[in-house]
């Protein structure tokens, strides 16, 4: 009872912020105006959009899926992530997604260390590669020196590197850390269990960098879906500042403190990109836009579970700990 309470006192706050923060936006810009703009994108070009978005969370389920191991089918991990796509809009923080696609694939995984270290690892992944696209954004938009835009770039590979390196010479030693660890009681050997499957992964930087390689891809799809947006709605400005203001905006809107950070990423964005001399009112009905897309697939995502956990035999509940999905 008390946590029920805790988490609509959660909700209640949430949906608080966003609507302070929407009635702070259409104070200094009309909703007129951001709806004079919306208005110009076609229900195609929104509906080409949709479905590039979804294309992008199936390659971010494989990626995530990867991360776990393949104990779990994909197609169970795929509604799983549509899952937590659908508990963002609601549950405080990204993480409340993330939770709950993990609990729904755990009862099918027999290694929950290694579900708990891949779906950190993953989350990680995502923040660093939403950081490089922000920083090199900024970069190319902010400074037209090639020349050092390259040794920045090159600089952030070396040290990645390295850090792949060693991780691998050390998780020999990590991995004998581990194993005397899971000798000292119960709380021992389940820290043991996460750590040996840290271990694990740094064995395979292979897997690390192509994930990371992964999520910059689905990142800077979804920053070209917003530019198309964008031009329909008229805001001509160089590439390199949506890459910039769009991942910043995202990183932003992770803080738990808007419902699915509606309000927080369009006040961040309209922000960012005011020394580009942008049309506020396109950019916040850019930013309401890329919200609608948000809640259909966390809605469809919502849907797909529900259909699932209706079928005979199965789990009705999406936080049960040891879920039967198809």
């Amino acid at each position: 009872m008390a946590s029920s309470r805790k988490r609509y006192l959660v909700w209640a706050v949430q949906i608080a912020v966003s609507a302070v923060l929407l009635a702070f936006i259409f104070h200094f810009v009309p909703l007129a105006q951001v709806w004079g703009a919306a208005k110009r994108l076609s229900p195609q070009l929104w509906l080409a959009g949709f479905a590039l978005f979804l294309i992008g969370h199936a390659l971010t389920a494989a990626k995530w899926w990867m991360l776990i191991g393949h104990e779990v089918r994909f197609a169970r991990a795929f509604r799983a992530h549509l899952a937590g796509l659908g508990a963002n809009l609601a549950l405080p923080g990204v993480a409340g997604g993330d939770v709950v696609r993990a609990a729904l694939v755990m009862g099918e995984t027999k290694d929950k260390g290694r579900l708990a270290v891949g779906s950190l690892v993953d989350r990680l992944i995502d923040t660093a590669s939403l950081a490089l696209v922000a920083l090199v954004g900024a970069w190319f938009a902010f400074n037209t020196d090639g020349r050092t835009t390259g040794l920045v770039v090159g600089g952030i590979v070396v040290v990645v590197a390295i850090k792949l390196t060693l991780l691998r010479l050390l998780s020999a030693r990590i991995a004998a850390f581990a194993a005397w660890l899971s000798t000292k009681g119960k709380a021992g050997r389940i820290l043991g269990k996460i750590i040996a499957a840290s271990a694990e992964m740094g064995r395979q930087p292979g897997l690390l960098l192509g994930c990371f390689i992964l999520s910059l891809a689905v990142q800077c799809l979804f920053v070209l879906i917003n530019i198309a947006f964008a031009l329909a709605l008229g805001v001509m400005i160089p590439a390199a500042a949506w890459f910039y203001a769009w991942a910043g905006a995202k990183i932003i809107a992770i803080l738990p403190i808007s419902l699915g950070g509606l309000g927080l990423r369009e006040a961040s964005m309209a922000a960012l990109l005011q020394p580009f001399g942008v049309n506020t009112g396109a950019v916040i009905a850019i930013g309401l836009i890329w919200q609608t897309v948000l809640y259909a697939s966390g809605i469809l995502g919502l849907l797909v579970q529900a259909g699932f956990a209706a079928l005979p035999g199965k789990s009705t509940s999406p936080l049960d700990p040891k879920p039967h999905i198809g």
